[in-house]
């Protein structure tokens, strides 16, 4: 797939790439089967060129939802003035083939310490969180 982010040489791309680097959570909502969204600021890894990583508790309802509809909205806090929007849409799908978060050394480097301070150690919060989902980004937009 090309790359779906906005070009690396304007302000947008940077800030796209900046936050898709740097951000500690994400939001990703998903549909209920009601059809009411549901968003919820998840930890994550951007998998360059177009893929976001996630891991769930295996009973998340967000599994459910995206099992009936896996497109799925992302999105970064704005700014206190309604600025700095960056929204990403794809399609979710479990990867059960990903190793869990204990031996993804990217989500390690990312959210290690803070693994440490929730679980206590990182096999713990992998045995929390098993379930590895993948959004697969095909639009990205903002300002």
């Amino acid at each position: 797939m090309t790359d779906v982010l906005p070009d690396a040489g304007s302000d947008f791309g940077r800030r796209v790439r900046s936050r898709l680097a740097d951000e500690i959570v994400i939001w990703l909502t998903t549909i209920a089967a009601d059809g009411t969204p549901q968003p919820n600021p998840v930890w994550f890894v951007w998998q360059d060129p177009d893929t976001v990583l996630i891991y769930n508790r295996s009973g998340a309802d967000r599994l459910a939802h995206i099992a009936r509809r896996p497109r799925v909205a992302l999105n970064f806090n704005g700014d206190a003035h309604g600025g700095n929007i960056v929204v990403l849409t794809g399609s979710a799908e479990v990867a059960a083939h990903l190793p869990p978060p204990h031996e993804n050394a990217a989500y390690l480097a990312k959210y290690g310490e803070r693994i440490t301070q929730l679980s206590g150690r990182v096999e713990a919060f992998s045995e929390a969180y098993p379930t590895p989902l993948t959004v697969r980004v095909d639009r990205v937009r903002g300002f």
